[in-house]
């Protein structure tokens, strides 16, 4: 339906997204994802708390969408089972964009945990944006500031001598763990400085 809607060839539609609206949902996120990249190397960040940085990219990232119902479509379609997979590691990508444009450098268990918890905090405040009918979604920003609460208060909790024996074996746990070798670049194109 979609092909004969755009007008577009079906030979060429196939083979541009040759797993039909899967595909063509991932393309459509990968773009939003390439906007937010822009935006954010574009963006002054450096009077910003790093807490707030990742704040404004979620946030840019959301205000991208011109039309709330495709993302709606598009999170029905990765919630199926077989496609769940896919729909994790479109979330995955677009954390770790957030986190490298952002200039994240961590090479070991770290770089896992910031996109793991970064990821469901996305998640989170993108479902939580999908059912919000306020002006300008300002409870999604709210919500999203409260989330971002929680996380800072289980990194306090992290520093605290009470976790001290919890990082200590989790540290031994997670020695060897190194991020990806492709991840470990640091002259990416509109990479942010984290000083």
């Amino acid at each position: 339906m979609a092909i004969s809607d755009a007008g577009v060839d079906e030979t060429l539609a196939k083979a541009a997204f040759p797993g039909g609206a899967v595909d063509l949902a991932l393309a459509y996120h990968q773009a939003g994802d390439a906007q937010m990249v822009e935006r954010l190397a574009a963006a002054d960040l450096s009077e910003m708390r790093f807490r707030d940085r990742i704040a404004f990219a979620i946030r840019t990232r959301l205000e991208l969408v011109e039309d709330k119902e495709l993302v709606r479509r598009g999170t029905t379609l990765f919630s199926l089972p077989q496609n769940a997979g896919k729909g994790a590691g479109a979330i995955w990508g677009t954390c770790d964009k957030i986190w490298t444009t952002l200039g994240d450098t961590s090479d070991d268990a770290n770089w896992y945990s910031k996109r793991a918890t970064l990821s469901a905090v996305y998640s989170a405040v993108v479902l939580y944006w999908l059912g919000d009918d306020s002006q300008d979604n300002a409870a999604s920003w709210e919500f999203l500031d409260r989330r971002i609460d929680n996380v800072m208060q289980f990194e306090k909790l992290k520093a605290s001598t009470a976790f001290k024996p919890v990082k200590a074996l989790t540290g031994r746990l997670f020695a060897g763990v190194k991020a990806p070798d492709q991840c470990r670049r640091t002259d990416l194109p509109g990479q942010i400085t984290t000083e």
